[in-house]
């Protein structure tokens, strides 16, 4: 957190400050998603499926390429966190922190979920959000982030000693371990850092802590995705409610979620590019 100061500052601290920041990934022109085309498409839209998820629970759901999804808030504030895999493919999934590198700590409309590596290619864009009205309020707080990782046991074990079995990190391992026939080991290798959808956090000013408070969601509203490649998702409805007061625990009212999957009457694949995997030859210099 850099609060101990151990060392004294150099005489030119001043000008070593003062350079400016710069963009690490500045967005290519590839990077445009079309996003007029996807949201012509979502204004003709079918219902497929829809998915109740019960309060510290979770479940998996599957989406085509080319459909769309949406996680709704119903009941009461709540939040969820969102796992994604190539539902071919379970290795590539939802790479956190090189979607957070590209396109900052909160999604919105138009940013992509990446996947990882070897693979690297947009998993998701979200079409539409109907809380992109909060923006950042006064304590730098924001929704639908891709900071946090998840909570989970182990960290709840080492801070309080707890042992809780109905963490977000648990809840997504039972919905894999159910959906896919594997072991738990298994289940938990593949889960891996989420989005935060609805939960509401940023860094404090001072020490640039995470910090959470409550989320500003209310029932009938949603976050809403384009499914850019096949996809099998696990959502976690966190037992941190609208995350106002605590989370791995069941001291926090809690509430369900709802998944919705569509097709599109408008879609036409021609009209849509859809990214494919890196190309890059993966030599890492050794060939």
């Amino acid at each position: 957190m850099k609060i101990i100061n151990q060392t004294k500052k150099p005489k030119d601290f001043k000008y070593r400050q003062s350079k400016k920041p710069i963009i690490c990934y500045p967005k290519p022109n590839h990077y445009n998603v079309n996003l007029k085309l996807l949201q012509s498409l979502r204004t003709d839209l079918i219902l497929i499926n829809e998915i109740i998820i019960s309060p510290r629970d979770a479940k998996t759901f599957r989406v085509k390429k080319g459909d769309f999804f949406r996680i709704e808030c119903i009941d009461g504030p709540q939040v969820g966190d969102l796992n994604l895999f190539n539902a071919l493919n379970l290795e590539e999934k939802f790479y956190s922190g090189k979607t957070r590198a590209l396109y900052g700590t909160h999604l919105s409309t138009g940013d992509q979920m990446l996947s990882s590596f070897p693979y690297l290619r947009p998993l998701t864009t979200i079409t539409y959000d109907t809380l992109d009205w909060y923006g950042f309020d006064k304590y730098g707080a924001s929704v639908h982030d891709v900071i946090g990782t998840r909570c989970d046991p182990y960290t709840s074990k080492l801070l309080n000693g707890n042992d809780y079995d109905f963490c977000c990190h648990s809840n997504l391992i039972r919905a894999l371990f159910n959906e896919q026939n594997i072991s738990i080991k298994k289940a938990e290798l593949l889960v891996h850092d989420v989005l935060n959808v609805f939960m509401c956090t940023g860094f404090t000013r001072d020490t640039h802590e995470y910090f959470m408070k409550a989320s500003p969601v209310r029932p009938g509203d949603y976050l809403e995705f384009f499914a850019n490649i096949d996809l099998l998702g696990v959502l976690s409805s966190c037992p941190g409610g609208d995350c106002s007061i605590e989370h791995s625990s069941d001291h926090s009212k809690c509430f369900p979620l709802k998944i919705s999957v569509f097709s599109s009457n408008k879609l036409n694949a021609d009209e849509i590019s859809f990214a494919p995997v890196s190309s890059y030859n993966q030599n890492h210099g050794l060939k």
